[in-house]
């Protein structure tokens, strides 16, 4: 009776191999999950960029507004009946006062 006992005692642990130890093992679905978790998350952020890009294609066959945005901001391109102003900024102090005296001297003839 001792004999059959911990010959049942070798087949459970024999069969309980496979399943925390073995191919499909708990631990492996585990590490899957979480695989998967991850994944999903990375889709996620894809979807989202796919998304603008779509919309993007959308505005630029539908629109000409996109395109005259995109030119306007990316290339510099102006209208032909437009003034384009550039503001620049104002030089450092020690240097603005030499140039306001250069330029505020009077010239008479």
């Amino acid at each position: 009776m001792r004999g059959l006992g911990w010959v049942l005692m070798g087949l459970i642990v024999l069969l309980q191999y496979p399943l925390w130890l073995g191919k499909g093992s708990w631990l492996r679905v585990w590490e899957l999950d979480r695989q998967l978790a991850d994944q999903r998350t990375a889709n996620l952020a894809l979807d989202e960029r796919n998304d603008q890009l779509a919309a993007e294609v959308k505005d630029l066959k539908t629109g000409y507004e996109a395109i005259e945005a995109r030119a306007r901001y990316e290339l510099g391109m102006i209208k032909g009946n437009e003034v384009f102003y550039q503001v620049m900024e104002a030089p450092n102090s020690g240097e603005r006062s030499s140039l306001d005296e250069s330029h505020t001297q009077e010239v008479r003839p």
